[in-house]
């Protein structure tokens, strides 16, 4: 079953609209500590760009050999030329991403040495586009959103998700009977009413409920609680190192075991669960078995270092693995 589901990655299309941003990784070595100051001195070997945020989220769909578009927005700066340059050579559409004059694009920077991350730098926007850029967002969905079987809206805080886009998205999904998935930010949460999936991480749940998730039995009461406020179709709490909880009306919560045996850096693990997720809907799978193959997908790249993804192939042998499968 899995097998089936996961070969058909190949076949479904999803849309992700959200917060672009661009991961840079400088690596190098420590052999000595500053003397102007009681921090390391790394000295660089090599320094790597990887997409970052919504357009991470397209390239672990495209990773996992489904097909995927970008919707959102980025600045006429350096960062920028690299985003679509890196779009561009995996052959991404890019025809939704729209580009702003003035607008910084967000960078995350990530000094790491010996595979230890040492510190972080952000250049980030978040205000929100400009009228005319959201206009012109709203005009790619209304012509595009019929050509893709699902939609995800990766929200990152960085201005794209207004209220107005988040309610035109799902409005227009669901008149072409097309599902949206959501990752979202606890400043957004109840922008997302009506959703058919929404995935909060622990901390966004118990923040958005005011339940302080600590057991079991608050983790079941912040879920009902948020079910019932998003009347969403089912939502999914990540829970890291506990794995998830899947909330859906009139049944029973589904606890999902978490499947990462190593872990080496967390960077874009949400990213994969909500990819290989909205991949596994596409494909006829129902929620409980997409949870299952995002858990797994999840714990492949939480044992690589940097902004990881994962392949069918990698995805295929770890399920064979787990259930035996022939």
């Amino acid at each position: 079953m899995f097998e089936r589901i996961i070969k058909s990655f190949s076949g479904v299309r999803i849309l992700v609209v959200g917060d672009i941003m661009l991961d840079r990784f400088i690596w190098g070595g420590v052999s000595r500590i500053s003397p102007e100051a009681p921090v390391p001195v790394v000295v660089v070997e090599k320094e790597t760009f990887l997409l970052g945020g919504a357009a991470n989220v397209v390239n672990n769909i495209h990773s996992l050999g489904g097909k995927a578009s970008l919707c959102g927005v980025i600045g006429d700066d350096e960062m920028g030329q690299k985003v679509v340059q890196r779009l561009s050579e995996m052959g991404i559409e890019r025809s939704g991403v729209s580009i702003e004059p003035g607008r910084q694009t967000t960078v995350k920077t990530r000094i790491i040495a010996h595979h230890q991350q040492l510190v972080r730098i952000d250049r980030e926007t978040t205000q929100h586009p400009k009228v005319s850029t959201l206009r012109s967002l709203s005009d790619y969905l209304k012509q595009n959103i019929k050509r893709f079987d699902g939609v995800i809206l990766s929200d990152y805080g960085k201005g794209l998700l207004t209220r107005s886009l988040v309610r035109d998205v799902i409005r227009k999904a669901g008149e072409a009977g097309k599902f949206v998935m959501v990752d979202p930010k606890i400043k957004n949460f109840f922008f997302y009413r009506g959703a058919t999936v929404v995935t909060p991480n622990t901390g966004e749940a118990s923040s958005a409920s005011r339940i302080s998730i600590m057991d079991e039995a608050s983790l079941n009461r912040a879920g009902r609680n948020l079910l019932k406020r998003l009347r969403c179709d089912a939502l999914v709490i990540t829970r890291g190192e506990d794995g998830m909880a899947i909330f859906e009306p009139h049944q029973k919560p589904f606890l999902v075991p978490t499947e990462a045996k190593e872990v080496y850096d967390v960077t874009g693990a949400g990213d994969t669960v909500i990819g290989t997720m909205a991949l596994a809907l596409g494909a006829g799978a129902n929620i409980r078995r997409a949870a299952e193959l995002a858990n797994h997908a999840a714990g492949i790249v939480v044992g690589k270092v940097g902004t990881a993804t994962v392949d069918q192939k990698e995805l295929t042998s770890v399920m064979k693995e787990r259930f035996r499968l022939k």
